[in-house]
């Protein structure tokens, strides 16, 4: 039997043991310090302990006593690393994923647009920030709005608007700075601010050897300070110009590398369905379920059977897509005093179930949930035959899901599903924080109060029961 070791945590980590184990793969999990009682570590056949997610040699040495011969990274931490990829082939092991050229290629913001220009497909105005450059400009060929931007890393961090000139200077030095910190390269580019834009993805699989597919497209503008909540596919409001567009602009750049495996391409929509290439991200990204339920491929098998034969092609045509899949985030924060995050211990959970409904968890009754990780744990899933029903299946999704002991943001969420514009697909990368953040925090009713109170009888905070009373109930939406 062969084994795969998965290089990450939680959620991503349960999914993909639970393609290993179909495909009759034995599967190997790592953790590091402070996340003992994380789920994945229970739902594999092996554990091994590393020092840190992010230590490439600690990993390998993992794989290597084992005896796994693949390692899948999942996404974030080593997953678009150019030189875990090289450690790992170096080692003799088997790398899930694309090669480390190309993510060298695509990887590197600046170089991918420079390959997108070569190739013609459409990008907004940019210019590189050249050591000893006149920035001002360049800034005046781009054209103000624009957007500071790093060219390594990613998450928003680096990045700063600039509307005049005279902020120009100060942005840079800041922007440059932040990069450094995060990233280790402070390198900057400039880039055109698109006004109110859609974030739309195409998700890519290639064989390696020049063959691609697309596999739809994703609709990912429901975003937090850059970063996702809320995704869905087919991206909705799109004209088949457009559409059509888009997975052809994908195509082009992922056979132009050669690109294998699993990856995404990254676009702006402007309000005239014209379309920009931003990057690429050379890895599953933690959205793909959304398009599992719209085409019916399951995209970490495609990965594992292309790394397993690396001769074969597991996807040779774009399925039609089926229906509307519409997938949110939970996270252990707390929507209603800044997203801060909100640790403890899971005492009650119970997942909702039913007809095209699909739970990625990473947490368990009795798990620990500390602020060292990232605080995603678990993502929602629906699917249904058109966007409205699968609207009102994720309402009802969400109404069902009963998660004590860690605040989190289901409230929130539940009330982005009745936005108006939520509702009609007229969202843009901004809205939450332009349209949103009015978003008040609900009272919860009485028969949610006995459960609560039933669920956590010995751990009690204030909750505002009424206009003029307030009595002590323990909170889901609270750290208690």
């Amino acid at each position: 039997m062969k084994k795969v070791l998965v290089a990450n945590r939680s959620e991503i980590a349960c999914r993909v043991f639970q393609a290993c184990r179909e495909m009759g793969l034995g599967t190997v999990a790592i953790y590091a310090p402070g996340d003992e009682q994380a789920r994945h570590v229970t739902y594999a056949d092996q554990v091994e302990k590393v020092s840190s997610y992010l230590d490439v040699d600690a990993v390998i040495a993992a794989a290597q006593r084992s005896g796994a011969q693949l390692i899948h990274p999942g996404y974030g931490f080593l997953s678009e690393r150019p030189a875990f990829v090289d450690a790992v082939e170096k080692a003799g092991l088997i790398f899930v994923g694309p090669t480390s050229d190309t993510m060298r290629k695509m990887g590197d913001k600046v170089g991918s647009k420079e390959l997108a220009q070569k190739m013609g497909v459409p990008i907004l105005p940019w210019a590189k920030v050249e050591k000893g450059g006149d920035l001002k400009a360049q800034a005046k060929k781009v054209g103000f709005p624009l957007l500071l931007k790093a060219s390594a890393g990613g998450g928003g961090k680096g990045m700063r608007r600039v509307d005049r000139e005279a902020d120009l200077d100060a942005a840079a030095e800041s922007a440059a700075q932040e990069a450094k910190s995060a990233f280790g390269d402070g390198t900057l580019f400039l880039e055109k601010l698109v006004e109110k834009p859609r974030h739309i993805e195409v998700q890519v699989f290639g064989d390696g050897r020049g063959g691609a597919v697309h596999l739809m497209d994703r609709e990912c503008s429901l975003q937090r300070r850059h970063q996702k909540i809320w995704e869905e596919a087919p991206a909705p409001r799109l004209s088949d110009k457009t559409r059509n567009g888009l997975h052809e602009a994908a195509l082009q750049l992922s056979k132009g590398v050669n690109y294998r495996s699993a990856g995404t391409l990254e676009f702006l929509v402007d309000a005239d369905g014209e379309f920009y290439f931003l990057e690429m991200n050379a890895r599953l990204q933690v959205e793909h379920p959304v398009t599992e339920q719209v085409t019916g491929v399951d995209l970490v098998h495609a990965q594992l059977q292309l790394a397993l034969n690396p001769s074969s092609s597991p996807l040779k045509e774009a399925p039609p897509a089926r229906g509307h899949s519409i997938e949110v985030r939970l996270y252990a924060e707390d929507p209603f005093q800044g997203f801060i995050p909100t640790p403890g211990t899971v005492t009650k959970l119970h997942w909702p179930t039913g007809t095209g409904i699909r739970v990625e968890s990473g947490i368990e009754e009795g798990q620990a949930i500390g602020i060292q990780f990232d605080s995603m744990v678990a993502k929602l899933v629906v699917h249904a035959q058109d966007r409205d029903q699968a609207l009102a299946r994720m309402r009802f999704a969400l109404e069902e899901t009963v998660l004590l002991g860690v605040g989190t943001n289901q409230a929130y969420l539940r009330q982005l599903c009745d936005h108006p514009a939520v509702k009609k697909a007229e969202v843009y990368t901004q809205f939450l924080e332009r349209e949103f953040a009015q978003a008040a925090e609900p009272n919860p009713s009485e028969e949610a109060l006995q459960l609560l109170i039933q669920a956590s009888a010995s751990v009690t905070v204030p909750v505002s029961v009424t206009d003029s009373s307030t009595e002590s109930f323990p909170s889901p939406w609270r750290t208690v």
